[in-house]
This record gives structure tokens, C-alpha cells and sequence, in this order.
């Protein structure tokens, strides 16, 4: 069994074994777990019971991360976005789109991307996109995980007076209890200690029992509830109706974004970009990507996507598809074992976003800040990714720049005729948003 592993996910050749991909697969799934909560509260909306979302769910996420990892080996856990969750949620609680047309429009969505995905064209766009903006993704995702980190644990909160970001509560027993796993994950890191992002969770969460921030729960088994009642509960023909169009395109367009984005980050930050920023492999991700999308809508679930916390398992050192198959077997076991999944606070895992985002910064050195051409669209990528709250604004902000200056200094020659179209798509999303 073993030898069959190793030959299966070339553990050998990628340097690494069975025990670190199993602490990078552990380490995704409690980063992670967060979702098991956020997720089904966030389609509430949709009249569907809470436990049942929460069952459909976990078994897409065991689905679509196990092709993931046997299709493309890489360690690349899916989940259901929550820029997607948001999106529908929206479609149906304030522009009163029918529950079923909504599941509709999210099947298209995902058809739309199997389509231009097996046709080659993500790829192609992909590799339009200029090495410089794909090491800014990797870079604005990173200051990206950081806020989300640091908001989680209550270290950064939104000030409404000043309408700016500004410190939480530094006494709070959150922000406490963050900043304690914060101390340690350093002193693990600093002193090379295998599993330090686990034993910085753990910490955390345990010095949130008597603080008050680690809730223990009053089961610890639950059993999952059926969901045969939720497959098929779309309107494929409704949902193409004109009217329902430009909700098609606020679905499609940050999703696509974002899922180039987040693979492209992580992927940089996994060192799997070349000398020219080409991913290679990138095709298949996309293609268990667009196939997942699919899948989930036939359940009712939002767009399935590539997670940012994939990258907490390649820090934690995980290098191929044996980290999220582990990942996978721990959402499974969620299903029995979610009030002790749960318990697992924000705070707990802010300090693991946090450093991994700042690590994610490294990716700028890659850029010529010799040629403005090249380096202002790419802090425009990376500074609007997080100040307009997600990364298709930030790729689509940088396009455009890109396409500008590089045009006012003649450098037309350089631009990727993709790029163009990729202008386009960018102006047709800013036009979505008005």
C-alpha cells in the first residue's frame, strides 16, 4: 500500500513523505473548516435546511478535492466560494431571483467554464497574462489572507466613522488568544518544528477554552442529514431567460478571476510557476475546477473553487495530491464529527493566515520595478485586491493599467493579443458593478 502511494503521487520525486503530506493535508482541512459553518449560513436564504447544505457540502468538497488530487497532483482543496455563496445568496434575498433559477444560472456559470476550459482558452488566457501580474496575484492574495486573518480573529475591524481599517479590541480575549498562537507559531517556525502551524492551532484553541473563546461543544457525534431532497432543485431552462443574464455575468466574471488568481497565487507560492510565470499543468486544474462547478449545481451549492488555505498546507510542506486526499478524509469525517470541527475558533487560525499571507509578499521580488510598465500595474493588481475587497478586482484593476501604459509607451508589441480581450471581459465586469 505504501509503495503504491509513493508511486501514485511520486512522493520520491516531489522530496517529501507519507507523515508531512498528512500534517499539510490536517492543516488545510482546520484552516479550512471555517466554511462548514460559513457556507450554510450564507444560504440560508435559500430556504434549505441549515445540516443538509452542510452534508451536500462536505461530500462536494471530498469529491472535487479527491479528482483534484488524483487527476492533477496537486494539493489543491475545493470548496464552495464564498465570494459565490454571497453572490447567490444575494441573487435570491434581495433581487428575489427563484431559488431554482439561481441553482440555474450557477450550472450555466460552470458550463461556461468547462466549455472555454476543454476548448484550451483559460490556458491560453492564462499564459497572456504577462509574468509580472501573476506574481502581483500571488502578492495581492497574500496581503488578502492576511485581512482575512487578522479580521477573523478581531485584530482588524472595519471603523465606520472613519470609514477606514483600523485595530479591534487589542484586549479582547480573541485578539489574545490569536496573538499567543501567533508567538508560537514564530518560535516553531523559527526553531524548524515539523507540524508547527497544527501545534499553533491546538495552542491557540486550547488557551481559548478559559478565555472563552474556544466554546466545547455538547456532542460530539452527529449524524449527517440525507440530501437526496436537494439534487435537481434547479431551473436549467429558466435561467436562460435575457432578464437573467447580467446575473450569469456577476457569477461568471469574479469567479473566473478569482479562480485564475488563487491558482496562479498559491501555485507561485508552491513554486510551481516557471522562469516566464507559466504554470504548467494549470489546464487540468481548471478542468476538475469548472467540472466541480457543475456538479455543485445540481445540489444547489455556488460555484466550487480553488481555496486560498490550500496555501497553509504547502507552508506546512505538503507538495502533491496526498495532502488534500488527507484533507478530504477529515471533511468526511466531519460529517460525524462536526460539533468537535467546530469548536476551532477563528482566532485559532488567524495567526497561520497571517504568516502565510506575509510569506505570499515574497512572490514581488520576481517583478521589474525597472520598467513601470511592468511594475505599476502590478501594485495596482496587488493594492486593489485588497482595498476593493476580493482578487478579481485587483486582476481586473491591473489589466487595464497594463494595457494602458504599455500602449502610451508604445510597447503595443508586448502585449499578448488575449490581453485585449481580457480588457474587455474587465470593462464588462466594472460595468456589472455600477
Amino acid at each position: 500500500m505504501i509503495h503504491w502511494i509513493d508511486k501514485k503521487f511520486k512522493l520520491k520525486e516531489h522530496h517529501t513523505d507519507i507523515k508531512t503530506e498528512f500534517l499539510a493535508g490536517i492543516t488545510v482541512f482546520i484552516t479550512m473548516a471555517y466554511a462548514l459553518a460559513t457556507v450554510p449560513n450564507m444560504l440560508e436564504a435559500t430556504g434549505v435546511d441549515k445540516h443538509v447544505l452542510m452534508t451536500v457540502m462536505v461530500l462536494l468538497i471530498a469529491a472535487a478535492t479527491l479528482a483534484m488530487a488524483f487527476y492533477t497532483n496537486r494539493p489543491f482543496a475545493l470548496a464552495p466560494g464564498l465570494s459565490s455563496a454571497g453572490i447567490v445568496a444575494a441573487m435570491i434575498s434581495a433581487d428575489n431571483v427563484p431559488v431554482k433559477i439561481a441553482g440555474g444560472i450557477v450550472f450555466w456559470s460552470g458550463l461556461l467554464f468547462l466549455a472555454i476550459t476543454f476548448l484550451g482558452l483559460r490556458e491560453a488566457i492564462v499564459r497572456a497574462i504577462p509574468a509580472s501580474l501573476k506574481y502581483a496575484v500571488s502578492a495581492g492574495i497574500g496581503i488578502f489572507i492576511v485581512l482575512i486573518g487578522a479580521r477573523g480573529a478581531g485584530i482588524i475591524t472595519a471603523d465606520e466613522a472613519k470609514n477606514s481599517l483600523v485595530f479591534g479590541s487589542l484586549g479582547s480575549p480573541e485578539v489574545i488568544a490569536a496573538v499567543f498562537g501567533f508567538v508560537i507559531l514564530l518560535i516553531l517556525r523559527a526553531k524548524r518544528v515539523p507540524g508547527d502551524m497544527i501545534l499553533s492551532i491546538l495552542a491557540s484553541t486550547i488557551a481559548g477554552i478559559p478565555l472563552g473563546v474556544t466554546k466545547l461543544p455538547e456532542q460530539i457525534i452527529s449524524m449527517p442529514a440525507p440530501v437526496g431532497e436537494q439534487l435537481f432543485q434547479i431551473d436549467i431552462f429558466g435561467a436562460l431567460q435575457v432578464l437573467y443574464l447580467p446575473f450569469l455575468l456577476a457569477l461568471f466574471v469574479p469567479d473566473f478571476f478569482a479562480t485564475v488568481g488563487t491558482i496562479l497565487g498559491v501555485g507561485a507560492r508552491a513554486g510551481y510557476l516557471d522562469e516566464n510565470g507559466n504554470f504548467d499543468g494549470i489546464d487540468q486544474c481548471f478542468q476538475v475546477d469548472a467540472a466541480a462547478t457543475s456538479l455543485g449545481a445540481l445540489f444547489g451549492m455556488p460555484g466550487m473553487t480553488t481555496y486560498l488555505e490550500s496555501s497553509a498546507g504547502i507552508e506546512a510542506g505538503g507538495k502533491t495530491g496526498l495532502t488534500v486526499v488527507f484533507t478530504s478524509i477529515c471533511f468526511l469525517l466531519a460529517l460525524f464529527f462536526a460539533p468537535v470541527a467546530l469548536i476551532i475558533p477563528s482566532a485559532a487560525t488567524a495567526p497561520v493566515l497571517v504568516y502565510i499571507g506575509i510569506s505570499m509578499l515574497e512572490a514581488m521580488r520576481h517583478i521589474n520595478y525597472d520598467d513601470i510598465t511592468e511594475s505599476m500595474p502590478a501594485f495596482m493588481c496587488v493594492v486593489f485586491t485588497v482595498l476593493a475587497g476580493n482578487i478579481a478586482n485587483g486582476i481586473c484593476t491591473a489589466i487595464l493599467t497594463y494595457l494602458v501604459m504599455k500602449t502610451a509607451e508604445g510597447k503595443t508589441k508586448e502585449i499578448h493579443p488575449f490581453m485585449y480581450l481580457l480588457g474587455a471581459v474587465s470593462v464588462l465586469y466594472f460595468y456589472t458593478l455600477f
